[in-house]
């Protein structure tokens, strides 16, 4: 893109920037939602729960496939090391 179409484009450099910003905040949060080490630190918190007696088995089962599928995606996603620690 010329000169020209820079100066055309300044007045909308606030709004490209503030899209920059939010693409990187999404992914930042898409990052910490699906880290493998996360996901297994709630793991272990619902499997203390199910043994304080704060949750039942059927609620504790639908929140582990939960955490799982989360833990399934961020492994192929990549967002930990391929030797299982994140």
């Amino acid at each position: 893109m010329g000169l020209i179409g820079e100066v055309f484009l300044l007045p909308f450099a606030p709004v490209r920037g503030s899209g920059w910003v939010i693409r990187q905040v999404l992914s930042e949060a898409e990052r910490i939602y699906y880290d493998p080490s996360a996901v297994r630190t709630e793991l272990a918190r619902l499997e203390e729960r199910l043994t304080a007696g704060e949750i039942d088995e059927e609620e504790f089962d639908r929140l582990e496939d939960e955490l799982l599928d989360r833990l399934e995606i961020g492994l192929r996603a990549g967002y930990g090391n391929s030797d299982g620690t994140a």
